[in-house]
């Protein structure tokens, strides 16, 4: 599919950089957590002119196979054959990481991001290893469709997406907060 095509008939079309490598068995779990909210959204932005899909470079099938082990409904496509993920520097290519300085969140950095606490167990989490699983990064890009042209009008990283975070905005307000102690979060699937 084009990325016109992404619209299904919408004007504006919302995408989230979903962190999922080809080379994953799973999706990040952060960015799973964001997503568990995707479904009920959905229904809304439709009714308002607003197409809204999760974008990923794992294979389809793998894809496919995820989005029904954790129940969601959304849209989500995969940019495996694509530059796409690359274009809005959501994915990094191994030379790049070598190279110690990659452009995210607009501006040159020298790390990649989600290499800090928490990144190995993600990576574990992710069925792979530390590199391979920050060589993806979110994000979140808005486009609009008029007379045949697909334009680019925003796209957020990092701290940006924060306010995506539905379960954010309800622990917040929580007498104790998400009482957070080291990795506070797993997919919902997986709580004991």
């Amino acid at each position: 599919m084009s990325l016109a095509d992404l619209f299904r008939g919408r004007s504006q079309l919302l995408v989230y950089h979903f962190m999922f490598g080809p080379e994953y068995s799973g999706g990040c779990p952060a960015c799973s957590a964001i997503a568990d909210g995707f479904n009920g959204f959905t229904e809304h932005f439709e009714h308002h002119d607003v197409a809204m899909i999760a974008v990923s470079r794992a294979p389809i099938s793998t894809l496919q196979a995820y989005k029904r082990r954790m129940g969601w409904t959304f849209t989500w496509a995969s940019s495996l054959d694509s530059d796409f993920n690359y274009d809005f520097n959501t994915s990094f290519t191994e030379e790049q990481q070598r190279s110690g300085s990659v452009d995210y969140n607009y501006r040159a950095i020298n790390s990649i991001p989600n290499s800090e606490a928490g990144s190995n167990e993600f990576a574990v989490m992710s069925g792979t290893d530390v590199l391979t699983y920050t060589r993806e990064v979110p994000g979140m890009s808005a486009f609009a469709f008029s007379d045949g042209v697909v334009y680019h009008t925003y796209s957020t990283y990092s701290r940006g997406l924060d306010a995506l975070w539905g379960i954010y905005q309800w622990f917040d307000r929580a007498p104790k907060g998400c009482n957070e102690t080291g990795l506070w979060f797993r997919r919902h699937d997986e709580y004991t």
